[in-house]
């Protein structure tokens, strides 16, 4: 067996022993505390213990498949994340070219540019070519009232939706000496990180959070949260840079860019949910709500890290 499928069988046996452990102590506090399923805050947490275990077996299945697993794995991703969003957006019946082409051509275009490796092309397709052609087919439809605000909503939604998530397989494209053929181990890395992060802020808060960071945001959030939730799933990330071509301090700093990235960007996205008045993107995943409920922290982590690691770290 090669090296990198033993830290991946590793890194996969590690997740489910924390799973195990969860459930473990989900089941003794529903039991204790729950035991009608009166109590929302255990019934709460069992659920999402049990969606991470459908989001861990989904993520391992994609990691064991390779490039052709996690290609599909966040193809899909951005197609769900993408159906949310443009769920609280302005469109109207005239934009249902500019929908179609949106879901139907660019989605798959750019998935096919990180298939190919064509870096040149996928990392300005949506940001220079669909910016400027896609709202000439809105216009097109003579549609003017909101034209400014469809528009722009299709395309922030194709930025974070299509453009930030295909930066999780393109990983699998860097070339970098002495980790060929381990980019797999890239993508486990950047995602145990960085959704570890999320889940031990939640924790940190829940234990010794006093001062609210972003109140009108996400009342949720706190100081302590944020600081003891960065700085655990650093620490995690730097025991894990086995997986990595970092080393120990190089893994930490990444591990700080990536769950300050993550923070920042589940800021932005609740600001957006808070625009249109809704609590979650979507109710697909129980206990956690849409995709990109789950996606918001990665969604921004991604594009950061994989430029950093093709400048810095990349042969090419």
């Amino acid at each position: 067996m090669t090296d990198i499928h033993s830290d991946l069988l590793a890194t996969i046996s590690g997740i489910g022993g924390v799973l195990a452990l969860a459930s473990l102590i989900g089941w003794g506090l529903q039991r204790r505390y729950s035991p009608d399923g009166g109590n929302a805050t255990v019934e709460n947490l069992n659920d999402r213990i049990r969606a991470w275990w459908v989001m861990a077996v989904a993520i391992s299945v994609a990691l064991l498949g390779g490039r052709a697993g996690v290609s599909l794995l966040f193809f899909l991703c951005a197609f769900a994340a993408l159906r949310e969003f443009m769920t609280l957006t302005n469109t109207t019946r005239a934009d249902h070219r500019t929908l179609a082409a949106a879901f139907f051509i660019v989605l798959p275009v750019q998935f096919w540019l990180v298939w190919t490796g064509w870096y040149g092309l996928f990392s300005i397709f949506i940001p220079v070519y669909v910016f400027l052609f896609l709202p000439i087919i809105s216009a097109l439809a003579g549609e003017t009232r909101n034209f400014l605000i469809r528009v722009a909503e299709m395309q922030w939604a194709l930025m974070i939706c299509v453009f930030c998530v295909s930066h999780v397989p393109a990983l699998m494209n860097l070339t970098i000496p002495g980790h060929e053929g381990r980019g797999v181990l890239l993508i486990a890395w950047l995602v145990i990180t960085v959704q570890l992060s999320d889940v031990l802020q939640y924790v940190w808060g829940k234990l010794a959070g006093r001062r609210r960071i972003a109140p009108r945001l996400s009342p949720s959030k706190t100081v302590e949260g944020f600081a003891g939730g960065c700085l655990s799933a650093t620490a995690i990330g730097m025991a894990l840079s086995f997986m990595t071509p970092f080393s120990l301090w190089q893994a930490g700093l990444m591990g700080l860019v990536v769950t300050m990235m993550g923070f920042l960007g589940g800021l932005v996205m609740s600001a957006i949910k808070r625009d249109r008045g809704v609590k979650d993107w979507g109710h697909s995943i129980a206990g956690h709500g849409g995709f990109i409920d789950r996606l918001d922290s990665v969604l921004f982590a991604a594009p950061v890290y994989f430029h950093l690691l093709r400048y810095y770290w990349s042969a090419g």
